[in-house]
């Protein structure tokens, strides 16, 4: 069997991985390099409870108990550590507790910590890009390939449903099996099956140089700005380096990965609100201005399955902030159902790609 993954990001990697594992010959196309988007750009949080209540919360716990198991299975060092997460505010300009020391010995006066929300054993971090790469690097070990390039077509049978193959700049490369796993630019893939739409929402963060003054302790901190609160995430990781974002902001989704650029207004703004955070957050320090687009669908919840009306197609993305997390679980039930016809360790039924409507092909000739 011969299995075509379209996405040389966090989830392909797995998936590869995963099928690879199986002695499955795996051939991963990618556009503009493993973990380029926001494989390579996300925080890389993991919590094992906080889907608690929702669909996703046995593949978020089954993957982060996977994540836990990866540094002993595959070869490289991406910072898997775990740590402690807080919750709090910034006192603004004017509150009683603006100058007051904050909790946390390493955090600026006036950043108020109200509760702890994760522990060592219900939180953790990974460098994403080391993680994804060294995945990656494990599949192609066991005997996978990668390949540079743009899928630009599905191959079908006669019969138009079955897929034998896809077009990869202009050249068939002949599958068994074809796995979309294209982040957000998996919207393209409606112009050759049936698939419901895939957003993507641009995440600016910023990465520091901090060495060994930030202890493994991630903060989600509500920080008032104009008279409005924003939602701020700072997250040390076992490298020396500290990545801190701020919710999402509006903006079109290149057609290149590539082309994803930040926006210079943001990122001055999280620039500000991070040198309020800590001493630690001088502009000397930054490593990376940067940003990426999440993929998102029009419930939240990410496409993982069969694609509806095709027979050998499938698709695995819109996973939103919680791509990291769930990557190995994805990648070890998109492996079981490619294989074996059904999952084992997760339902994934909540995810079937056919409980929302396609997207009409036609929006997109535009693009």
């Amino acid at each position: 069997m011969r299995v075509v993954i379209c996405g040389g990001g966090v989830i392909g990697a797995c998936i590869a991985w995963f099928l690879r594992r199986r002695g499955i010959e795996i051939v991963v196309v990618e556009r503009a390099g493993v973990a380029a988007a926001a494989s390579g750009k996300a925080g890389g949080f993991l919590a094992r409870d906080w889907c608690e209540g929702s669909p996703l919360d046995a593949l978020a716990r089954r993957s982060f108990a996977i994540h836990a198991q990866l540094p002993e299975q595959i070869a490289g060092d991406w910072g898997y550590r775990p740590m402690t997460a807080y919750s709090g505010s910034v006192a603004a300009d004017g509150h009683p507790r603006r100058h007051a020391p904050s909790a946390l010995g390493w955090l600026g006066n006036g950043v108020i910590i109200a509760q702890r929300i994760g522990t060592m054993e219900t939180t953790a971090i990974v460098h994403p890009k080391k993680f994804t790469v060294a995945v990656m690097n494990a599949a192609i070990a066991l005997g996978a390939e990668l390949r540079t390039g743009q899928v630009t077509g599905i191959m079908r049978d006669a019969g138009g449903t079955t897929a034998t193959g896809v077009e990869v700049d202009g050249r068939i490369v002949e599958a068994d099996a074809v796995v979309i796993a294209m982040g957000p630019w998996s919207l393209l893939a409606a112009q050759w099956m049936s698939l419901p739409a895939v957003y993507g929402q641009r995440s600016p963060s910023i990465v520091y140089d901090t060495g060994t003054d930030a202890p493994a302790d991630a903060l989600f901190l509500e920080y008032e700005e104009n008279g409005s609160a924003v939602s701020i995430e700072v997250f040390p990781r076992a490298d020396g380096s500290t990545h801190i974002t701020v919710l999402s902001d509006i903006a079109p989704l290149p057609l290149d990965p590539a082309a994803v650029t930040p926006d210079k207004d943001a990122i001055a703004r999280l620039q500000t609100m991070s040198e309020r955070l800590s001493p630690l957050f001088r502009s000397e320090r930054i490593i990376a201005q940067q940003a990426c687009f999440r993929p998102v669908t029009q419930d939240g919840l990410p496409l993982i399955g069969k694609v509806p009306r095709s027979e050998g197609l499938y698709v695995a993305t819109g996973h939103n902030v919680w791509g990291i997390l769930n990557a190995p679980a994805t990648g070890e039930v998109m492996a079981q159902l490619i294989a074996e016809g059904a999952t084992r360790n997760v339902d994934i039924s909540p995810f079937d790609p056919a409980r929302l409507a396609p997207l009409d092909p036609s929006l997109l000739q535009a693009r």
